[in-house]
């Protein structure tokens, strides 16, 4: 990979994204609008702040798999890619330009949200709130390079956000955050702990109730990170230049 190709690559998703001003809604108000719901609806009991927290890394994982796979297929059916790929610059350069600039974004959206959930919304966390924040990006960040993965798979903007409930729903499902994960049955349970959703919940949960999470979190996020790269990889070697 060459990193000035990489840079220029964020650089030009940034000027994208800057010109959208309902993708900037998309990725910053959104999540906070549906956390002060959340808030609203539970008001000051206990449960906002039991899943006030995990929602923090479920908001940004789904928001940022929308956008990024989207942007990824407009990119593919206008011809941009295949003229992008025709100059030096390589599938590498093309994937993590993506991942660095959704990963900017996604600093602007945690601490947004996080900010908002903690400020406006009144939740409760007992861990150091700039762990939270860290969580909360790397949990966005995994929702783009799986967003980029699954862009590949889809012909046109439609097909990709109907692979939303594929790779996001059954997560959601059995991450954690609707009933603890070692209640599930077994092979639920064991099901879950493929997916890199349950790891991003069990790092909001250890942050949000407890005063010193961090092997606890570093663990949890070193598989995030893991899926990560795994994303990037596979979605480098699944990307084409044109959708058929």
């Amino acid at each position: 990979m060459n990193p000035r190709l990489t840079l220029a690559t964020a650089a030009r998703v940034l000027r994208q994204v800057r010109a959208d001003p309902r993708t900037i809604g998309l990725l910053v108000v959104v999540p906070c609008v549906l956390l002060g719901l959340l808030a609203w609806i539970y008001g000051d009991g206990p449960l906002f702040d039991r899943i006030g927290g995990p929602l923090l890394g479920i908001f940004p994982f789904v928001v940022m798999f929308v956008v990024t796979s989207v942007a990824t297929l407009r990119e593919r059916t206008s011809g941009t890619l295949e003229r992008l790929l025709a100059t030096p610059l390589g599938k590498g350069d093309f994937l993590t330009g993506y991942a660095v600039a959704f990963g900017g974004l996604a600093v602007v959206q945690a601490l947004v949200a996080t900010g908002f959930a903690i400020w406006v919304c009144g939740l409760q966390v007992q861990g150091p709130v700039w762990m939270l924040v860290v969580v909360a990006v790397l949990d966005a960040v995994l929702g783009a390079a799986v967003g980029l993965f699954a862009s590949a798979f889809a012909r046109t903007e439609f097909q990709a956000v109907q692979f939303m409930p594929a790779f996001v729903l059954p997560q959601f499902l059995l991450c954690g955050l609707l009933i603890p994960r070692d209640q599930l049955p077994d092979v639920l349970h064991w099901l879950s702990d493929v997916l890199p959703l349950s790891y991003a919940v069990d790092a909001m949960v250890a942050v949000t109730g407890q005063a010193d999470p961090g092997g606890d979190v570093g663990r949890d996020l070193a598989v995030v990170v893991g899926f990560l790269l795994a994303a990037l990889v596979l979605g480098s070697t699944t990307l084409r230049r044109r959708t058929a």
